[in-house]
This record gives C-alpha cells, sequence and structure tokens, in this order.
C-alpha cells in the first residue's frame, strides 16, 4: 500500500548528479544549495550521508565513495520531502562526478568533495484528492489544492483516511488505486488515490501462539479481547497493552489475520514471551536530618499460572538520623489482573509498620482488599476496604487505634517516561471513609495529589514541573486518627530545605502533632546542560493546619535550593540542597537529598 505510493511518487522525473569521497585527508566538504530555503537546507543536511562521514572522520575512499553513491538517492529524497520535484543534484570528488567513477577502482586519495543542489521551484497540488472517505476523516490540513506537495504529505493523506475506515470497523481497507502526476511546466503535483474500506468486521476469536507460563484461558481472559464487537483497533492496543500492564511478559504482539472468516468475523492471533518469573531491587536516598534510607524488594510475576503478582518490600529508614529513630516497614501485596473481568483486577495487601518520628512513636498493622477498574486509556477507579490497628505513644500518652476504612478514588495518568517526566500531567484522588471500632473516632480522610509537566525552549531543553498536595480529616478531631495518618510538612517530599516534618500543629506545652490539613506546592525549572547532565531550582511550599480545611487557621514555611541530576538511563541520579526561606526554622541552615529518581 505505503510502499507502492512511494515508488510511484520517487518515479517522477528528477534530473540530478552527485559526487562525494573523502581520501586520505578529507580537506573540503560542503553542500551547496544556493536559493534554497531553510527547510530545504535543513533537509539536505539531514539527509547526507557525506555530511555524517565527515564529520566522524572517515577517509577511506572506498567508504567515501560508497556514501557519495548512495547520497544520490538521499539529496532526491530530501527535495521531494520539501515538495520539490524538478531539481538537479551533483556531487563532486575532486572534480570528477561520484556517478562516473568506476566502483571497482576508487581514487586513491580524496581532498575535496561538493555536494550542488539547485532546488528549483517548489511545486503545490493541482488535484489533491482520496476517496471515499469515512464519515468525520480528517486529512492533514496541508492536503489541498494550491498548498505546497511535499512527499510525505501524501502518504499522511493516505495513512489518514485508511485508518478512518478502520477506525469504523473496516478492518481491511486499503488503496485499490492512485495516480500521481507531476506537471514539471506549470510545477503541479496532482495526487488521485482511491481507497477500498471492505466489509465492515466484528472480532472473532483470540489465538495463542507460542509457550507461556500463564495458562492460555488467563490470558484470554486477560487481554479481553471482544468476541462479536464491531472492529476497532483501538481495542486490540487495549488488550495489547492489558497483557504488557500485568508485567509477566517481556513482549507482546496481537496481530489481525489477513482473511476475515466466511461470517465476517477477524481472528487475531497473541504472540507473547515471558519475563523471568522472579526479580528483585533495592534502592537508598540520603538525606541530611532524615539520615539514609534503604529499600528493597522481591516479586514473583506470576505465581500461579494466572499473572499473579506477589511483592513482597521492606524499608528500612532513620539510619544516622536525627528525626526520631530508626522507621521499619514491611509490606506484602498480591496482585491479579482480570479478576472479575479484563478491566477489573483485585489487590490484596498487608503492611507492618514501626515509626519512630520527632513527635510520635506508632506500631501499625493493616490488611485490605482492593479492586482497580480500567474506565478509559490511562483513567482507573479504585475501591478497597482496609482494616488498621495502630498504637502511638505521643505528647498526649499511649493509645490504641482500631478503624475500618474504605477507600476509593481514581487515578489518571497521562506522563510521557515515568522514570523521568518531561510532558504530561497526573493526578490522584482518593476519598476513604473510616469507622473508628476502638480510639479512632469516625470521619473521613481525603487526598489528592496532581503533578504536571511542561517542555519548552530550544529542543525542549528546559522543563517546568510542578507538584500539588492536598489532605483534610473531616468529622473526626485533631486527635480521632493516628499521628501517622495525620499531615506534617517539611522535608525532600514536601517542602526542601526545612528539617523533615518540621511543621505540625503546637498542642501547647512543647507538644505538637500533625494537622487535620495540607496544602503543599512543589515547584522546578530543569534544564538540560547536556544529554546526562541537568541543573534544577526548585521553591517548595507548605502549610499544616489543625482545621479540616486546608489552608484556614494554620502556618506555612518556603524552601528553596539548587539541585544536580545525572541521568543513568533507569532513571536520574539526584542531588538536592534546600535553604529555608520562610516560616519556623529549625537547628539547621541547609538540608541536603541524595536519591534516584526525580524529587516528583
Amino acid at each position: 500500500m505505503g510502499l507502492g505510493l512511494r515508488n510511484q511518487i520517487a518515479a517522477i522525473a528528477l534530473s540530478g548528479c552527485l559526487a562525494a569521497g573523502p581520501g586520505l585527508a578529507l580537506e573540503t566538504f560542503r553542500i551547496e544549495a544556493p536559493g534554497a530555503s531553510e527547510s530545504v537546507a535543513k533537509a539536505l543536511e539531514q539527509a547526507s550521508l557525506l555530511l555524517v562521514a565527515s564529520r566522524e572522520g572517515v577517509t577511506s575512499p572506498t567508504e567515501l565513495m560508497a556514501a557519495a553513491r548512495a547520497e544520490y538517492a538521499r539529496m532526491v529524497g530530501a527535495l521531494y520531502s520539501e515538495g520539490y520535484y524538478g531539481g538537479t543534484v551533483l556531487v563532486l570528488v575532486d572534480g570528477r562526478e561520484a556517478a562516473s567513477i568506476d566502483p571497482l577502482s576508487p581514487p586513491a586519495r580524496i581532498d575535496r568533495i561538493i555536494v550542488r543542489v539547485r532546488s528549483g521551484r517548489q511545486y503545490r497540488f493541482g488535484q489533491a484528492r482520496i476517496a471515499p472517505l469515512a464519515p468525520g476523516t480528517e486529512l492533514p490540513e496541508g492536503f489541498r489544492t494550491g498548498a505546497p506537495a511535499p512527499s510525505g504529505l501524501i502518504q499522511d493523506a493516505v495513512d489518514s483516511g485508511i485508518e478512518a475506515w478502520r477506525m469504523e470497523g473496516h478492518a481491511k481497507a486499503d488503496v485499490s488505486g492512485q495516480r500521481i502526476v507531476a506537471d514539471h511546466a506549470a510545477d503541479r503535483l496532482s495526487a488521485e488515490v482511491d481507497l477500498e474500506p471492505g466489509p465492515k468486521l466484528t472480532f472473532g476469536n483470540l489465538l495463542l501462539e507460542g509457550e507461556s507460563g500463564v495458562s492460555p484461558r488467563r490470558i484470554i481472559k486477560i487481554a479481553g479481547l471482544p468476541t462479536g464487537a464491531v472492529y476497532s483497533p483501538a481495542e486490540i492496543e487495549r488488550s495489547a497493552r492489558r497483557l504488557r500492564d500485568t508485567g509477566v511478559f517481556r513482549s507482546v504482539s496481537l496481530t489481525e489475520a489477513e482473511v476475515p472468516n466466511p461470517d465476517g468475523s477477524l481472528d487475531v492471533t497473541a504472540q507473547v514471551v515471558d519475563q523471568k518469573p522472579r526479580r528483585f531491587g533495592f534502592g537508598a536516598e540520603l538525606a541530611s536530618d532524615e539520615g539514609l534510607t534503604l529499600s528493597a524488594f522481591w516479586m514473583h510475576r506470576n505465581l500461579r499460572g494466572g499473572a499473579e503478582r506477589l511483592r513482597i518490600e521492606g524499608e528500612v529508614a532513620g539510619i544516622a538520623g536525627d528525626t526520631g529513630g530508626i522507621d521499619y516497614s514491611l509490606g506484602v501485596e498480591l496482585g491479579r489482573p482480570a479478576t472479575i473481568d479484563a478491566k477489573t483486577d483485585a489487590v490484596l495487601t498487608f503492611d507492618l509498620a514501626r515509626e519512630d518520628e520527632p513527635d510520635f512513636t506508632s506500631s501499625s498493622v493493616s490488611l485490605g482488599l482492593g479492586f482497580i477498574r480500567e474506565v478509559r486509556d490511562e483513567l482507573t477507579f479504585q475501591a478497597a476496604i482496609e482494616y488498621r490497628l495502630t498504637d502511638v505513644e505521643d505528647a498526649t500518652g499511649t493509645e490504641q487505634y482500631q478503624h475500618l476504612s474504605f477507600p476509593f478514588g481514581w487515578t489518571l495518568d497521562r506522563r510521557e517516561g515515568l522514570l523521568n517526566t518531561n510532558d504530561g500531567y497526573y493526578a490522584d484522588f482518593e476519598i476513604a471513609p473510616f469507622i473508628g471500632l476502638s480510639g479512632s473516632e469516625s470521619g473521613t480522610r481525603i487526598t489528592f495529589d496532581a503533578r504536571a509537566y511542561e517542555d519548552f525552549g530550544p529542543d525542549n531543553r528546559y522543563v517546568l514541573a510542578a507538584h500539588l498536595q492536598v489532605g483534610s480529616i473531616a468529622a473526626a478531631s485533631l486527635t480521632g486518627l493516628p499521628n501517622d495518618l495525620r499531615f506534617y510538612s517539611g522535608g525532600g517530599g514536601t517542602v526542601r530545605g526545612h528539617e523533615y516534618q518540621s511543621l505540625g500543629v503546637d498542642l501547647g506545652g512543647g507538644a505538637r502533632s500533625g494537622g487535620r490539613s495540607l496544602l503543599g506546592l512543589q515547584t522546578e525549572l530543569r534544564g538540560r546542560v547536556t544529554d546526562a547532565i541537568s541543573v534544577v531550582g526548585f521553591v517548595d511550599w507548605g502549610y499544616v493546619s489543625a482545621s479540616s480545611t486546608p489552608g484556614k487557621g494554620g502556618q506555612d514555611h518556603t524552601g528553596a535550593g539548587l539541585g544536580l541530576r545525572y541521568d543513568t538511563g533507569i532513571g536520574p541520579l539526584r542531588l538536592d540542597v534546600g535553604v529555608p526561606v520562610a516560616g519556623p526554622k529549625g537547628d539547621s541552615d541547609f538540608q541536603i537529598y541524595i536519591g534516584i529518581g526525580q524529587a516528583f
């Protein structure tokens, strides 16, 4: 389809000559394109193999002559891509045209290569027609009579027309005829393409090829291909994504059958390759006041042959820190995709934690069962039931809390590149009504976390990033929930430059507590210095209150600083140095944070 169209475009008459050839010491290389526009000049440079060879210091006459002979098609293609179909190209190797040099007898030495290109006049579309088109088809804006006629635009228009038919269920839509004619006297290019939509099809069966540790029944259920529904390429992509999201497979490929079934259905074949079932990892972070945090996990991706994922992780924090003692946590999570249907996963969690913080010491155990449902691409809904038992010792004494909570909410994730996001946004909202069983009051805990990223400048060298945090405890009093579920500000996760959990609520007599509400905003301006090194400037702000209304009747503080990032390919190494700017200050004039990954 597309290849035939490109070949027909390439068959339009274009005279050209090309020459290239470095020798033992290539002294001169240049591309001469008098009168060419900036875009044409850039296209020629990007297409030139000789320019690459010159920059890389290639001196072998054989290699340079091979590049010179290939340069003809490269330059022609560059001109076509900008809509110039009547140009000429010459390549001179020490004054001789490259095409005239015997490839079996290359020069012993090449000193000078000149590529001369005359683009001529830009062609414009005479006829620009693709038919028939599916309802609502949007062709590229420039594909119209009188507009410049770059070759790639024709292919883009054809692809748009075919894809629109496929979205309507016509899986085998294709090109049935094409007429591409150049009128050199009038500098016009006419492009007329006929499409054949073919019949509207439905999904047939999902067929499996290859061996996998996941049972065929579970693969089919996880993919959730809607057998009997009208064909849609988006549904195929969703099925492939669901399989990838399990983490079980190293590669996933879904291929449509070449020929529909007699009943008008179209089978799809899934080819999967398993990952190694077991995986482990570890991490470390260092902050000047919080000390060293070490974490590790072990995971089994396919515990019982149904893509069940068991993950066990532990963390030790506060090592050599001055924010209390050492904190310990252990978590176990068992997840099962496609538990109710293809869109609904189940998660069982068990957590143990011991926290020794500046204002309190707590020990907790929790058990939860939750469900995660795909609402649409990048949007999920979560609901769970969780039991939690917590023993807390703080300034008000020792208390045991038991409560049953019912958290539910949604997550929207449209970030590009989760390890080092440069563009997109993310939002997570959770509302968790809870019933006090012992010690704990009844009420609702609400949290909202939003992040946005925008790259800009030359080569998108700069990134503006922002992180908003909102929290509130409604209906329950300040001490109605254990201190580890109240809100603090200060430290790497909230306001850098201020000490960890330095902003809370003053209970009087030197006693402090976490607040009933939180507002926090972290902002960063990241600038790439090299491909691997970036510098960061940041300003963070936080507000904690005893009121359940965020931003009312509390205190705030601000921190700012500079950071450095080194991209390792699996995530950036991070170094931040922050200082307190406003608000209650502790004993330290600055804070240092070291870790893997961006701050947010």
